[in-house]
């Protein structure tokens, strides 16, 4: 089913937050202010690695217009924070391991004061060597930044006794080394928030996260309260994509406001937030894949090295993600991964839409291409050789939610008009030239049209595709909570309560259609309550693609009990057979017995809630987000199936690629927000156009050389051009009562693999780094001829 605007009729609907976005007219949390309000600034390390000597605040404090001063010493609880691993300091005591660390914070009555306060903090320092590269991090005599060295995590998994024996079995090998870049969130509005201290002792904290009730649970550690006493308000947010999951200043924020009493905003620089924020872990994958004559994969050896920076925040949880996806929807007789996640003096690394699965699926991608070259097969029949089977064990060999999900994307994208194109060229240069083989460079150009005609010889098309299962959730062994709540207000709206966070990607919307379509409400019948700690459930966190599906399974589980417990009142209420009344637009209606039949209004929503009184009408739920009962931490149980091609031009002048035609295929069972589905994957397509071609956050013995957006390139809208076509395959198995999969990351993660086979195509080079190069796709030109040669 092609998703757009006429294909979704009446289910294409206004984001109910969308007009107060696009209108500027919605406020944020970070364009808050409040009467008293002092503003707070964090001092952070010059330095990639250094003792700290000594740190001296007295000419700060004395800054007519200060109110606090802030140190590790004034830190009352833990001072240290981290989801999963408390390893970073809130405020450093003796050591800085990366130029983002904090040393100080500072609270004045004006950003003016606050600046120069911290312009007289005074901090001696002792340099250390930096360690700047994961490599060499790993190495025995390399300097060590923790005292348990610079591992915070190896994963691996084996398959099969005796590799060496698989690969002897193989006639074809590649192998590869793969690297990716940092990548960085981008979001428009950087990490800040208001920090407000309550008459009645508690603090209130407006600042964007992607969990409330985690961030909440860490601020009480670090402010040593008991976490009720801690309100967490999280919405709207301008953008995320993981990037504001792990706390950023809302420790120096809670402190300054406590310390102070008194409300505090900070509200980070695009320097601060490029110097302390988290990225995309930059990868190094090696690959050795060994396949038989007919193309059948037999040996796959995978070693990955991730530079997680300083601390570990989910550095692990990155790697084992990523560690599962190197191996993918493909069938192995021997497998042997092993991942290292490193610490360095870089920038932090972190969460990121895709969670190591664009490096790992890219690496795989691209070793597919390259053993289907090498063979002479064609690289989608190559795929199609090796794809797991729907009754297939995952790729831990864990027990799964069964689909055929691999199998409908590969047709889809097989019959798509894009990929249709592609054979046909093909089949138009075979027969020009039967005795080349294609395997050796398949590199086809437009023939006997116009626009080839009027083509100049330095650009140079190409069309490529890659495929991928893409888990859900946050896995086996993982605290991993989901729930929701649904109410009769006082006021007659329906409330629908969920601990989840509206961070652009649709949630609201989502909701709204699911509320709309399951219960046939109307719009104006619902509100919806989300990031409030204080209001909500707790449903766990907004990330790992999980939020919509976890919410169509809170009201899959609430629909029964709540609407039996509005049909009943209302029975008591009217005096009528409950089974003559069903929930519908504006209230509750009965079956109308005359001559037109069908249903008419009997008792408005806000009758009900009146007539009710202290009649609680709730219904509530809570349930974990489906897991493999295999005993591996991180494995998976639920999967999204997606493949995508893409038409490039690779101007051989400039060495500029740009893509011209997408077609995404995505199962994911059923289409909850048409309009929403559309705008993850377009979105997460144009986020992995940057990772691809022009992003990467450059650093340099610890010291970022990018440091704002002129010299970091995100794609804009006129790189975005030409059509972007998403299918959807919204079937199910039957009795596969789990409902619709995520989305929310999927669009991200198969576009870089199928640029480089379409490069591959077009020009017969194999890109293996990210961003790609320009300078490997240049050639000279001599009389209109290329005069360059392959990698």
């Amino acid at each position: 089913m092609l998703l757009n605007r006429e294909t979704s009729g009446s289910r294409w609907r206004i984001r109910p937050d969308g007009p107060g976005k696009v209108t500027g007219s919605l406020a944020y949390l970070t364009d808050m202010a409040a009467p008293g309000m002092l503003y707070g600034l964090i001092a952070r390390s010059p330095h990639p690695h250094a003792n700290i000597v000594s740190i001296r605040t007295e000419k700060a404090e004395a800054l007519p217009g200060v109110y606090a001063v802030l140190t590790y010493r004034d830190v009352p609880g833990l001072n240290r924070y981290g989801i999963a691993h408390p390893d970073q300091p809130v405020l450093c005591e003796d050591k800085v391991r990366y130029i983002g660390d904090a040393v100080a914070a500072v609270a004045a009555d004006s950003l003016d004061a606050a600046r120069q306060a911290l312009a007289l903090i005074e901090v001696e320092y002792e340099l250390l060597p930096v360690v700047d590269d994961a490599e060499e991090a790993l190495r025995e005599d390399s300097p060590k930044l923790h005292p348990q060295g610079n591992l915070l995590h190896h994963a691996d998994y084996y398959r099969g006794a005796r590799l060496e024996e698989g690969f002897a079995q193989c006639a074809y090998v590649v192998e590869q080394t793969y690297r990716t870049p940092r990548q960085m969130h981008t979001y428009m509005e950087t990490e800040g928030g208001l920090f407000v201290p309550e008459d009645d002792g508690r603090l209130t904290v407006y600042s964007p996260t992607q969990h409330g009730r985690m961030d909440r649970f860490q601020l009480s550690r670090i402010l040593d309260w008991p976490e009720e006493q801690i309100r967490i308000i999280s919405s709207p947010i301008g953008g995320s994509f993981g990037g504001k999951d792990e706390l950023n200043v809302q420790p120096y924020g809670a402190l300054l406001a406590v310390r102070t009493g008194r409300p505090v905003k900070i509200h980070q620089s695009r320097w601060d937030s490029v110097r302390a924020g988290l990225k995309r872990h930059p990868m190094k994958i090696t690959m050795k894949t060994g396949c038989s004559a007919d193309g059948r994969l037999i040996a796959h050896e995978v070693r990955i090295v991730a530079d997680t920076g300083p601390y570990a925040t989910l550095g692990a949880e990155v790697l084992n993600f990523a560690v599962e996806h190197v191996i993918g929807p493909y069938r192995y007789d021997f497998i042997a991964v092993n991942g290292y996640s490193v610490f360095t003096n870089n920038g932090m690394s972190g969460e990121f839409r895709g969670f190591g699965g664009n490096q790992a699926i890219f690496a795989l991608e691209g070793q597919l291409d390259r053993l289907a070259a090498a063979t002479g097969i064609d690289p989608w029949t190559f795929r199609k050789i090796n794809m797991r089977h729907a009754d297939d064990l995952g790729p831990f060999g864990q027990p799964i939610a069964l689909t055929n999900g691999a199998e409908q994307v590969w047709t889809e994208l097989e019959q798509s008009p894009l990929w249709q194109e592609r054979m046909a060229r093909k089949a138009a240069a075979k027969k020009k030239r039967p005795a080349e083989n294609e395997g050796e460079r398949p590199f086809v150009q437009p023939e006997n049209s116009m626009a080839a005609a009027l083509q100049p010889p330095w650009i140079k098309t190409g069309i490529g595709a890659a495929f991928t299962m893409h888990g859900a959730g946050l896995g086996a062994g993982l605290p991993d909570p989901a729930g929701g709540r649904l109410k009769l207000r006082e006021d007659g709206k329906i409330e629908a309560a969920f601990g989840y966070e509206e961070f652009g990607q649709g949630l609201i919307a989502s909701l709204m259609q699911m509320l709309i379509e399951q219960f046939g409400f109307a719009s104006s019948d619902i509100a919806i309550v989300i990031g409030d700690t204080d209001l909500v459930p707790d449903s766990g966190s907004t990330t790992a693609s999980r939020a919509t599906s976890m919410m169509w399974k809170s009201l899959q589980r609430m629909k029964q009990p709540f609407t039996e417990l509005l049909l009943s009142r209302a029975s008591e209420l009217l005096g009528e057979p409950k089974a003559s009344l069903r929930l519908g637009e504006g209230g509750i209606w009965r079956g109308n017995s005359g001559e037109a039949g069908g249903f008419v209004p009997a008792l408005s929503y806000a009758e009900l809630a009146e007539r009710s009184g202290d009649h609680e009408l709730q219904t509530d739920t809570a349930f974990r987000f489906p897991a493999t009962s295999f005993d591996r931490v991180g494995a998976h149980f639920m999967y999204t199936y997606s493949a995508v091609a893409v038409k490039v031009e690779v101007n051989e002048l400039t060495g500029r690629v740009t893509v011209i035609d997408q077609f995404h295929t995505v199962a994911a069972g059923p289409v909850i927000n048409p309009q929403g589905f559309l705008g993850q994957i377009e979105g997460g397509s144009n986020m992995a156009l940057g990772f691809t071609i022009t992003e990467d956050a450059v650093m340099d013995k610890g010291f970022y050389l990018t440091r704002n957006l002129d010299t970091y390139l995100v794609p804009t809208i006129a790189d975005s051009r030409g059509t972007v076509t998403v299918s959807a395959i919204d079937q199910l198995p039957e009795g596969d009562d789990y409902g619709p999969r995520g989305i929310g990351e999927v669009g991200s993660v198969t576009l870089a693999p199928a640029i480089v086979q379409a490069i591959f195509e077009a020009t017969g080079k194999w890109v293996s780094k990210l961003p790609i190069d320009p300078e490997l796709l240049q050639e000279k030109f001599c009389d209109g001829e290329a005069a360059g040669a392959n990698e």
